[in-house]
């Protein structure tokens, strides 16, 4: 399978300082991802901010409530406009999450972009055509809403 690339882009009528302050704590990961998925952070992280090289490792049941353990590190940070998250061991063969944050008149827009391969060749390919292509959707969907709600 080859590489999938997706983005999503949404305005935050909020200032910089308080959207990257919400996005740089690991721990608000579970007040963005649906509950249903079971997301449960198992790292010892709440309270400290991100940096290059933290890992962070959890929980997750992203089908069929099968629990999966998936480690994500963080990679690279320029404070206040972008981090990259890069999963270490999981589910997909390759995760690239890029989170930017740009300053615009009145808020924020964040722009996520999100690189993945499924493993297991034409499998994998097959089980992203049917189920993970749109469950990548909803999760992100499903943020898109928490994000409005947490900023409105």
């Amino acid at each position: 399978m080859k590489i999938k690339r997706k983005e999503w882009q949404q305005f935050v009528p909020r200032p910089l300082e308080e959207v990257w302050q919400f996005f740089s704590r690991p721990e608000n990961l579970n007040e963005l991802t649906p509950t249903n998925m079971s997301f449960e952070i198992v790292s010892p992280i709440a309270g400290r901010p991100m940096y290059e090289g933290m890992l962070v490792l959890y929980r997750i049941s992203p089908f069929l409530g099968i629990k999966m353990d998936w480690a994500t590190e963080i990679t690279h940070i320029h404070e206040g406009r972008y981090f990259v998250d890069e999963q270490r061991f999981g589910p997909y063969a390759m995760w690239h999450h890029e989170h930017h944050f740009e300053l615009q008149e009145g808020g924020v827009m964040m722009t996520d972009l999100l690189h993945y391969k499924i493993p297991y060749g034409f499998i994998g390919s097959l089980a992203d055509a049917l189920l993970v292509d749109a469950q990548v959707g909803r999760i992100f969907e499903y943020r898109r809403q928490a994000i409005e709600r947490l900023f409105s």
